[in-house]
């Protein structure tokens, strides 16, 4: 489900209508995570901690509503929650697009994310299946690199306005901290800095829980 925002009386009309007409809309930063408590919350379930924080970040998503704000047609929607299509990697080194229903359920979600990695790894190319609606964010992992910025490939002729959301190698201090760098990518004319602040907050709350 979506709902038509309210342009005329939106406090950002200007601004959306200024970097929609960009032909780079999206901007973006990286930041750096604390992923100790996390990482081991999830040692002790047992659980993968890549489904584990992918799960926080969507969570995190949906607590945002500009991260649930969506171009279509020239209006903006705000859906009523966001799912995750995520790369996910394949015995041969190749990656195929998944998509990941979500829900606030751990247990569940992560029997999503499961199911759909083994769809993914039975089969070849990258798309493997229909993507009907945008309510999306773009998820990916580079657990071999700790980057401290990266960008994405884009075309700039195609109406994109779901966030790509990324993760680098996680990395362990002296002090036995866990870290992981963390890039985001929005559209511009959806949210701005304080936005993005609001969801690294919300994302390290959640991390730290």
């Amino acid at each position: 489900m979506k709902t038509l925002l309210d342009l005329e009386n939106w406090n950002r009309k200007e601004h959306f209508l200024f970097f929609k007409q960009m032909e780079e809309p999206f901007f973006g930063i990286t930041t750096t995570i604390d992923c100790t408590k996390a990482y081991s919350v999830a040692k002790k379930l047992g659980t993968s901690f890549f489904a584990y924080y992918m799960h926080k970040t969507i969570v995190a998503v949906n607590t945002i509503e500009s991260f649930r704000y969506r171009i279509i047609n020239d209006a903006i929607y705000i859906f009523d929650t966001i799912d995750v299509s995520a790369t996910i990697m394949r015995e041969d080194n190749t990656f195929g697009f998944s998509l990941i229903e979500y829900s606030p359920d751990y247990e569940v979600f992560a029997k999503n994310t499961s199911e759909e990695i083994q769809r993914i790894q039975n089969t070849s190319g990258l798309f493997t299946r229909e993507f009907p609606n945008n309510n999306l964010i773009h998820f990916s992992a580079v657990p071999w690199i700790n980057f401290s910025s990266l960008s994405h490939a884009r075309s700039f002729t195609f109406p994109d306005s779901c966030p790509k959301i990324s993760f680098g190698k996680m990395m362990i201090g002296n002090d036995d901290k866990r870290t992981m760098s963390m890039s985001i990518h929005v559209h511009h004319g959806l949210m701005d800095g304080y936005h993005l602040g609001q969801f690294v907050d919300c994302f390290q709350e959640l991390m730290n829980q």
